[in-house]
């Protein structure tokens, strides 16, 4: 060492003599450093001098004592020398260049060992005694091998590590067990058929070692030949084995048995492949099972079962069924349009069968109610399952034309009239909320609104409705369903019921002041229907009673007088009375139709009055005048009787005065017969809704003829189908078409006749 301050090194070498025979050179070093305080210090080491030399025997001595080691632990017998020193020995051979010769040595005798070891498997023995030996045998190797890498391990991390080509010790050994055991042909066959035996005792129900085939497969996996000996064999047999199942068991059980069937062998497949086998088995053979137990059934098994489990509501086993395509290819797919067909052939049924009219629209609301349970619960609230009921319930529901629109409008007539007391406010909007649904299905919804127009009116006229509450959410679920257009209407006849209450309190105070009114013991009370907002009414003329008739003419007088230059015409179809009577077994307050008051107020001048006679009082026509009678003298409140009896009314009839007539209520309604609906009506309905549409037709095919003013007939009756929101035929544009060519609104070209122009 060097420095500004002077030093002194003294060096002296030995040679020491290790026990390993090893000599090797030992440099002790003594420093003395005299140092002033301004001065650096510096330190230099130098290397030996010589290298350590090895003897001329050590490398041969040192193998002897090596593969004596090696021998015995293959021998599994006592080693007579210490690990350290023989770690020390290997270390040594290595860091002196020997270790080429050293691995190459140790290759040798592994190798030979093993095969020495090969006739073990010679015997005749197969099963689970031949695997039991070769799990042994595996077992013995490896561990042999971990001891060995142990001694040699410097080896293994230096001469190893640097030559990429060569495989580690643990790699060498595997090397070696699969070249020199299972590359014998009558070694892997015997592996194989015991692993694949041992498989189908265990998918048979038999108690098998999984221990030993998890330690052979996992032999299989750390030689790398898992995948080509053992699981593409595996996974044939799987295919023939769930195939021949497949075949026996979808005859055999019933479609949710077989389900369940099937889920439990998944289960037991996937426990199998987690437990004993490599990873990237499940998938392949999860999808082996699928593809055998449902790919190849899914259509058997839809057909045969579908339709039962709904049916029966089984929500678990329509669960499992959807889970299960789930897994395949267009199984959803498949299921999916199995479960719409499935839909269209009940929800048709209901629609086509015209003797269960009266529960259509409950039987589609409950169905509806089932099915999209099914699909939020079961199916997972797919959308494909979802658009695809919406698509069954609108094709069946259209099925049968107009006739669904006017039953939905009734079943909302009779859930909205103050006589059902069945449900709460709140049920009555869930109600509500369900034949919204329904409505939204039906491609006649001016059916629909033309029939609920007309219960609307007779709910509001009569008082009959259940909450106004109710009407009015009705509305505004319309409203937002079709739009403003589509409820205007009904919105006006609320209007004008809420405008006639206010005329009529100001009417009572115009009566008040009229002296010739003052004796008038009748009440009267009015409601003004604008005529757009209303269904028509046929008007009837009837002759009133004096005092009734002075009280009409009144209003009449009060009503012009504010509103000049209107029309005002009283229907009295739509007239309803309250008649105080009086019998032997005590006063009654009768409710009844207009009708019926000016027949029952011709008993206060006599008894008994011949048909004709009532006939020419009261101006009545003959239709309503009978159908009135019989609902006096033949119904349930006969407050009437007929002479002769009978049911029906004839023109030589007489009617007495029932003063003997029973009853244990105060007031007691009597059916108002013209109230009643009829077939005729419900034709004249549904006339009037065609002509509604011809009209709507004729308007959009003017409409776009003035803004196109020249069009071919196919985008004509393209752009009508855009506009109209019901259904229409081809031959019905046509008609229209021809129609408003004969009045002038359009002409044919002369050179093309598919070709129309606007006449301005």
């Amino acid at each position: 060492m060097s420095g500004d301050s002077g030093s002194l090194l003294n060096q002296s070498s030995s040679t020491d003599q290790s026990k390993n025979g090893v000599s090797r050179h030992v440099t002790q070093s003594s420093m003395m450093i005299g140092s002033k305080s301004s001065n650096a210090k510096k330190l230099t080491i130098k290397n030996f001098k010589a290298k350590p030399v090895l003897p001329e025997n050590y490398e041969r001595e040192t193998w002897r004592k090596l593969e004596e080691a090696v021998s015995a632990i293959h021998r599994s017998s006592f080693i007579r020398y210490s690990l350290e020193e023989l770690y020390k020995a290997v270390e040594n051979l290595c860091s002196h260049k020997i270790a080429k010769n050293l691995y190459s040595q140790l290759r040798d005798v592994c190798e030979q060992h093993i095969r020495k070891q090969v006739h073990v498997f010679d015997e005749n023995i197969d099963g689970e005694l031949f695997l039991r030996r070769l799990e042994q045998e595996w077992q013995d190797h490896c561990q042999q091998t971990i001891m060995i890498r142990c001694i040699f391990l410097v080896l293994d991390r230096t001469y190893v590590l640097q030559n990429s080509m060569l495989p580690s010790l643990w790699d060498l050994g595997l090397d070696l067990f699969r070249e020199n055991v299972l590359s014998r042909d009558h070694v892997r066959e015997r592996c194989l058929l015991g692993l694949l035996e041992l498989v189908v005792r265990e998918r048979s129900g038999d108690a098998v070692n999984r221990s030993l085939l998890r330690n052979l497969l996992s032999m299989l996996n750390d030689l790398q030949i898992y995948h080509s000996l053992f699981e593409k064999h595996f996974l044939k047999e799987t295919e023939q084995f769930y195939l021949t199942e497949g075949d026996v068991k979808k005859n055999q059980l019933e479609v949710y048995e077989y389900l369940i069937h099937t889920e439990k062998r998944i289960e037991e497949e996937r426990n199998l492949c987690i437990t004993c086998m490599d990873n990237s088995t499940l998938k392949p053979l999860i999808a082996c099972v699928e593809s055998q137990l449902i790919a190849r059934h899914t259509d058997f098994l839809l057909n045969k079962g579908l339709s039962y489990l709904i049916n029966e509501n089984r929500m678990s086993d329509l669960q499992r069924f959807y889970s299960l395509l789930s897994s395949i290819q267009d199984g959803t797919q498949s299921l999916c349009t199995c479960f719409t067909d499935h839909v269209k052939g009940v929800a048709s049924g209901i629609v086509m069968d015209s003797n269960a009219d009266a529960t259509m629209v409950q039987d589609l609301l409950d169905l509806k109610e089932k099915l999209d349970n099914i699909v939020n619960t079961c199916f997972d609230k797919d959308a494909k399952f979802i658009h695809g009921l919406q698509r069954a319930f609108e094709s069946s529901v259209n099925k049968r034309q107009n006739k669904p629109a006017e039953l939905i409008a009734k079943y909302v007539d009779q859930r909205m009239r103050s006589g059902n007391k069945e449900s709460s406010e709140a049920e009555l909007d869930r109600t509500l909320d369900r034949i919204m649904l329904l409505f939204r299905f039906i491609h006649g919804k001016d059916v629909f609104e033309a029939f609920y127009k007309k219960d609307l009116a007779k709910r509001l006229l009569v008082g009959k409705s259940a909450s106004v509450d109710a009407e009015k959410s009705m509305l505004s679920k319309l409203k937002q369903e079709c739009g403003g257009a589509f409820t205007s209407k009904l919105e006006g006849m609320f209007k004008d019921m809420f405008h006639s209450k206010e005329l009529m309190s100001q009417y009572r105070q115009y009566q008040s002041t009229k002296a010739d009114m003052q004796d008038i013991s009748v009440d009267i009370n009015v409601n003004i229907l604008t005529m757009g907002y209303w269904p028509t009414y046929t008007a009837m003329e009837v002759r009133l009673p004096v005092e009734m008739g002075k009280l009409q003419e009144c209003f009449r007088q009060f009503y012009l007088m504010k509103h000049s230059g209107r029309k005002l015409t009283f229907q009295s179809t739509l007239g309803h009375c309250v008649l105080k009577s009086k019998f032997k077994n005590g006063n009654k307050e009768l409710q009844v139709s207009l009708f019926q008051t000016l027949i029952l107020l011709l008993f206060n001048e006599g008894d008994v009055f011949s048909y004709k006679y009532i006939r020419d009082e009261t101006l009545c026509k003959d239709v309503e005048l009978k159908r009135t009678l019989q609902s006096l003298a033949c119904g349930k409140a006969r407050v009437l009787t007929k002479i002769p009896k009978g049911k029906d009314v004839g023109d030589d009839d007489k009617f007495e005065f029932n003063s003997d007539f029973k009853h244990k209520l105060i007031r007691i309604k009597i059916n108002q017969i013209q109230m009643k609906e009829t077939v005729e009506e419900n034709i004249d309905t549904t006339e009037r809704v065609f002509q509604d549409r011809q009209y709507q037709i004729d308007a959009a095919i003017v409409r776009t003829m003035k803004m196109r003013k020249s069009l071919s007939h196919q985008l004509l009756a393209s752009e009508v189908y855009d506009q109209l929101k019901f259904p229409i035929k081809p031959t019905d544009i046509k008609k229209r078409i021809e129609s408003l060519i004969e009045r002038d609104y359009m002409q044919r070209d002369k050179d093309n006749t598919n070709q129309y122009h606007y006449v301005a």
